[in-house]
């Protein structure tokens, strides 16, 4: 690990190691939420528990100020069987801190930790510890239970850690940096018979053969090539006999776009897809779409003033723009759209090994949590600083 300022380092490590040890799944991080918890009360810090029934928010005031801002951390866990084999590995089978959630949580209770140490600003700081940000929109739970009423924070920010960026670097840009995500569901529907005499049914396989090749048209034949989209199918479940062409198929996928207008324009390609193939068969197909996280959109002034702090940090070569902005989907969005803010990418280092997001051989770099800390901390002086 290197050289750090805040003696506190190795004492955090362990802590990190310890939730490594212990994921727990959306809306079911009460373990870590006492930890957290704990840890901000030790520090001095005003704790709130209970939004989003995990969620845990400290609240540290220095100086006469009315300014509030609020810095948001994630802290569940995926559900996914780990095969690192290193000691702090997961003790819970089918449960993974495969993201980093882990490494967010404990580089926000450092900042925490070292700004209650040091309160050289002048506001509050609102600590916003977050359950249930894997596919289960969390973000938006707690503001549905009355985060930015009890704390009407001016800016929200987040970060990330990033597998593929060096450590030392970060990655930050105004407007779309993260996607956002829509599940859909087509069901071919066609007339099941015997497969040595397909010309008593409807064959609801070809079908859907025809409609996944046919998706993949939907972006290149209908966007702008400027609009980016991904139109994805992941699952095809159908039939279970050798000797039977099944009555249906069931098609799940996903969508991924930037802009809304964008998600309206593949959504109404899919329909007339799912129709025209239908009529071609005879078959009939319906679809359904299950709009999730909408896109994570930076407000400008908010990343600017965020790169101006990721340049004094880390310096301004090591600043990145070209690494965003990304498919993937987050529901810091859902902040995003309620308060100004910036979400940024913190390099985790080379994604070597299987050190990839959402892989069952991932670990968060211990090396990010002295630069995590420098980087949240900068951020509240530099929004809230003291008078002279």
């Amino acid at each position: 690990m290197p050289t750090s300022p805040y003696a506190f380092i190795d004492e955090l490590a362990a802590l990190r190691r310890d939730l490594h040890a212990h994921p727990e799944l959306a809306f079911q991080e009460t373990r870590t939420a006492d930890i957290v918890a704990r840890e901000l009360e030790r520090y001095g810090l005003e704790v709130h528990r209970g939004l989003a029934k995990t969620g845990v928010v400290g609240v540290l005031k220095a100086g006469d100020s009315p300014r509030m801002i609020g810095l948001r951390a994630d802290m569940d866990a995926l559900p996914l069987t780990e095969l690192n084999e290193f000691p702090h590995h997961s003790k819970q089978p089918g449960k993974m801190h495969a993201c980093g959630h882990d490494g967010h949580t404990a580089m926000l209770l450092g900042a925490a930790r070292h700004l209650a140490a040091q309160p050289d600003f002048d506001g509050t700081v609102v600590f916003i510890f977050q359950p249930a940000e894997e596919a289960e929109g969390g973000a938006a739970v707690m503001i549905e239970d009355g985060l930015f009423e009890q704390f009407p924070v001016e800016a929200v920010f987040g970060l990330h850690n990033w597998p593929g960026i060096p450590v030392g670097q970060m990655a930050v840009m105004p407007g779309p940096i993260m996607a956002g995500t829509c599940g859909f569901e087509i069901e071919v529907r066609g007339h099941g018979c015997h497969a040595a005499m397909p010309q008593q049914g409807v064959d609801a396989i070809v079908t859907a053969a025809q409609l996944v090749q046919a998706l993949q048209t939907v972006v290149s034949r209908n966007l702008h090539p400027c609009d980016a989209a991904v139109v994805s199918v992941t699952q095809i479940h159908a039939g279970h006999a050798w000797n039977v062409i099944p009555e249906s198929v069931l098609l799940r996928g996903t969508i991924r776009s930037f802009k809304a207008e964008v998600q309206e324009t593949v959504e109404r390609a899919i329909e007339r897809l799912c129709s025209g193939i239908a009529a071609a068969n005879g078959a009939q197909i319906r679809s359904l779409f299950d709009h999730r996280y909408p896109p994570t959109v930076n407000s400008a002034a908010e990343a600017r003033l965020c790169q101006e702090v990721a340049q004094d940090v880390f310096g301004a070569a090591n600043v990145l723009a070209d690494e965003l902005p990304s498919m993937g989907a987050e529901d810091f969005a859902y902040m995003l759209r309620e308060k100004p803010g910036c979400y940024v990418w913190l390099g985790n280092g080379p994604g070597t090994g299987g050190c990839t997001l959402h892989n069952p051989h991932y670990d968060f770099n211990d090396a990010l949590l002295p630069l995590g800390i420098t980087y949240w901390s900068t951020l509240v002086k530099r929004l809230l600083p003291r008078a002279g």
